[in-house]
């Protein structure tokens, strides 16, 4: 097809991997699209490998033929960089369009930059959505989980795409819309810090049997491909097994052998770390997460600990732990990983009225993403019952806090007393303690800040508050 009658139901802009992948997603979906890239040559190259998805596609050589491609009331997928490329492409865009057009930013965003694009949609035109989009790759050509936010009639319009493109868990479409403004980018943000604190954990359970337990990788892999069977089954789980029994194809060995112990961060895990501590809402095992990709950054100065302080004394005996005691801990730190992230997201639509539906995030995570899992069934359920309770007081994840907490106290004394470093655990087990230890110790830190700064306190034995201590007393 060519791009010079209004021929297109949608639009994309930006045919990287992602935009590319999308974009084909669309047309297998039977739905015509118009598609433009910044560099033509992209676009050729593109079209070149379509097949026979091209009769769905029309390729434009000019912003301005895209836009006549595309039937009115327009919508316009942006799959370009987050941050200063949306700003310029929503620029470059907004004189041609019509007021009732509608821009979709479907990359990574910063949720308050959703928020604010959506103020200035409001204002100037046309108008605005932001979509999270999970799945990698692979999620982008086949079925991604789509976390949408923006105008309701903005869903009307192309929720019905959205919904056929998206990943289906037994039938049922992975995408909804949660809320007005920042809300899908908001809970996609959410999506990647819990990514994170699921990695991590996986991680530090891997670090046990490797330098704890001295397994090998493909006996580690085996330990992972017999934990997917079970409760904790589930996409990372399923791939860490996969890694583990990877040999790579130059050397032979083991490829987690070879592979450098420094990770990468594309920032959304530290927006959420962020969006915690300003929410007011506890995140503490994203937070671990988080600082352990920072000091995985470290190689010169950790080996320079090593160097100065000895290795850690992990000489251990195989009947140390058992594995079964491993996947239990896992199970206990992922439900609190969880709770923290369905408590952030509750809170931000506090904050801003937004309708977050908890119990659909919960099903569109099912399938498409990143962090799909099993459990994510029973927290769609627990979610219904009641939206506003920690997810770890409903009965099924009480339950299994109750079954599986002392397997987290275990693993974590065992690192504590082992130089094992389980900083996401840690922190989960932590966060379980508090939560559960009726009378905490913050009594002190109230005596202490009327102390130094008569920040007054309440009493437990009387009601009002700005109440001092008797060293106030002048």
């Amino acid at each position: 097809m060519s791009a010079t009658t209004a021929t297109a139901e949608i639009g994309l802009i930006g045919l990287g991997t992602m935009g590319g992948n999308l974009a084909l997603n669309i047309a297998e979906n039977g739905f015509s699209i118009a598609v433009f890239n910044r560099t033509t040559d992209k676009t050729d190259q593109f079209m070149a490998k379509a097949g026979p998805l091209a009769e769905k596609l029309v390729p434009a050589k000019t912003l301005e033929d895209f836009i006549k491609a595309i039937k009115s009331p327009r919508a316009i997928i942006l799959m370009v960089p987050a941050g200063e490329a949306v700003d310029a492409q929503i620029e470059a865009l907004r004189p041609l369009l019509d007021p009732q057009d509608l821009i979709i930013d479907a990359g990574n965003a910063n949720y308050h930059d959703t928020n604010r694009r959506d103020e200035e949609a409001a204002a100037k035109g046309p108008r605005f959505m932001g979509i999270g989009v999970s799945g990698g790759e692979e999620g982008a050509r086949f079925g991604p989980s789509i976390m949408a936010g923006g105008p309701a009639d903005a869903w009307t319009q192309v929720g019905h795409i959205l919904e056929a493109i998206s990943a289906k868990h037994e039938g049922t479409p992975c995408a909804a819309h949660l809320g007005a403004a920042g809300a899908g980018h908001l809970v996609k943000t959410v999506h990647n810090g819990i990514e994170y604190a699921d990695m991590q954990m996986i991680a530090e359970v891997y670090g046990v049997m490797r330098d704890g337990l001295g397994m090998t990788s493909a006996e580690i892999g085996s330990v992972f491909e017999t934990w997917n069977g079970g409760i904790l089954q589930s996409y990372l789980i399923e791939i860490s097994g996969k890694v583990a029994n990877t040999a790579d194809p130059d050397t032979g060995k083991p490829m987690l052998d070879i592979i450098l112990d420094t990770a990468g961060q594309k920032g959304t895990g530290r927006w959420t770390a962020i969006e915690g501590l300003m929410l007011g809402t506890p995140a503490s095992a994203i937070e671990a997460a988080v600082a352990a990709r920072n000091m995985s950054a470290r190689i010169a100065e950790r080996k320079e600990g090593e160097a100065v302080f000895g290795a850690a004394p992990v000489a251990l005996d195989k009947a140390a732990i058992a594995t079964s005691v491993l996947e239990s801990a896992l199970v206990a730190g992922k439900i609190v990983c969880y709770a923290q992230g369905f408590g952030l997201i509750l809170e931000a639509a506090k904050q801003y009225g937004w309708a977050m539906p908890l119990p659909e995030i919960a099903k569109i995570w099912r399938n498409g993403c990143i962090i799909r899992s099993a459990m994510l069934n029973d927290m769609a359920s627990a979610l219904a019952e009641d939206p506003a309770r920690n997810l770890m007081l409903a009965p099924f994840f009480a339950d299994k806090l109750k079954e599986t907490h002392g397997a987290l106290r275990q693993v974590v004394a065992l690192g504590a007393l082992n130089g094992l470093a389980v900083p996401a655990l840690s922190s989960a087990l932590s966060y379980f303690d508090i939560m559960r230890t009726g009378r905490s110790t913050a009594n002190m830190l109230q005596g202490q800040r009327d102390f130094f700064g008569a920040h007054g306190f309440e009493r437990t034995d009387k009601d009002g508050k700005g109440y001092h201590g008797p060293w106030a007393m002048g």
